[in-house]
């Protein structure tokens, strides 16, 4: 017999994921499009959308907008590789529905968990995000499937802390990386991964509080 999250997850088999990840890079290349009309594009969209601590609770939507915001073109060029990257990962995981609202819910968190690095007055990118995702999707594997498929998500999660953390992200809020022509962020990577941890934690302890209840209703 299966379970009710094997049939969700056969109703789905991602496509809820893909197209969020796809809502994340066609938003990205859309915005950096309009950005690169002038000069002074760039510096005029930042202004309006990018995430800023200060504006966290006044203009709280550009907790969703940063994530469209990048800086040169190599910044997106990595970004949209990711998103396509994370997005074929839902659809190697089968990943239902609730993985994809938690990965959605996990976007603005990823924001609000700058608060915590109030020297960081300025951020835009999707890598925090795609972190969340990486977070979410692996923890979905944990908990909801057997063998290798679960071993894989223990080696993407052990992987994705192992590499938040080499990354220091207490130190400096800016890092400047050999090859690259913008500044990184560390602090948002971590962010990601727990803000992803958590939003996956909560659909899938729900789903099984469901599943329960259905069973025994």
């Amino acid at each position: 017999m299966r379970s009710s999250a094997d049939e969700e997850s056969a109703g789905d088999a991602g496509r809820a994921w893909a197209a969020l990840a796809g809502l994340l890079g066609l938003g990205a290349a859309a915005i950096f499009a309009v950005a690169s009309f002038d000069a002074s594009g760039l510096a005029a969209v930042s202004a309006a959308i990018d995430w800023q601590p200060e504006l966290a609770w006044r203009e709280p939507w550009r907790a969703w907008s940063a994530a469209w915001l990048h800086f040169s073109g190599l910044h997106l060029g990595a970004n949209l590789a990711g998103a396509a990257l994370v997005g074929a990962l839902g659809g190697v995981a089968r990943a239902p529905r609730r993985t994809a609202l938690a990965w959605f819910v996990a976007w603005p968190l990823t924001q609000f968990g700058l608060l915590a690095r109030s020297d960081l007055i300025h951020y835009g990118g999707l890598s925090g995000v795609l972190h969340a995702g990486v977070a979410v999707a692996a923890l979905y594997l944990i908990v909801q499937t057997r063998g290798p498929r679960r071993l894989v998500g223990i080696a993407l999660l052990v992987a994705l802390a192992a590499k938040v953390l080499s990354e220091s992200p207490w130190g400096a809020p800016l890092r400047y990386p050999a090859g690259w022509d913008i500044a990184v962020a560390p602090f948002a990577h971590a962010s990601g991964l727990v803000a992803g941890l958590v939003t996956s934690a909560v659909a899938e302890a729900w789903h099984g509080r469901a599943g329960t209840i259905g069973r025994h209703g």
